[in-house]
């Protein structure tokens, strides 16, 4: 289970170190391989420890791609997804395309939401942070949505 949120840095080659507190869980679930790709609800990146994206994989591809919202989200999520190795130092290297999308350069913020990180660029976390603690009211925690269909 992935929580909290870490302000971090990008190197020049596009590499992010991960927290070494998270860096002996993903050796040991997915033997140090994670999976990135787009996010569906803000311009950030998602990324998932293997053996969870897997699952996910399975579900997004037993959808029908007669279907055309289903298949706008197999290329969305399984097109963009970038499948990478931990090195020796806890570092994943996020390519080019994903960089871009999330329009991410030097600093970010890595937030753990469960079962995956999101990535962030710092000021447009900061943005939409805030905004979402405007839009918060004690109302729509006493009846949260139910969203179990979808494990995304």
């Amino acid at each position: 289970m992935f929580r909290g949120i870490h302000t971090l840095s990008l190197d020049s080659k596009g590499r992010l170190a991960l927290p070494s507190k998270y860096r002996e869980s993903l050796q040991a679930e997915a033997d140090g391989q994670v999976v990135a790709t787009i996010a569906l609800d803000n311009r950030c990146l998602w990324l998932y420890p293997l053996s969870q994206w897997e699952a996910l994989e399975r579900q997004l591809v037993s959808y029908s791609s007669l279907n055309r919202k289903a298949s706008h989200l197999q290329r969305l999520l399984i097109g963009h997804a970038n499948e990478c190795q931990l090195d020796g130092q806890g570092r994943v290297l996020l390519s080019t395309p994903l960089r871009k999308y999330a329009n991410l350069d030097k600093n970010i913020v890595l937030v753990g939401v469960g079962g995956k990180f999101e990535i962030w660029d710092e000021e447009t976390w900061d943005i939409r942070r805030n905004v979402w603690i405007e839009e918060m009211s004690l109302e729509d925690l006493a009846e949260p949505p139910d969203f179990s269909a979808l494990k995304i």
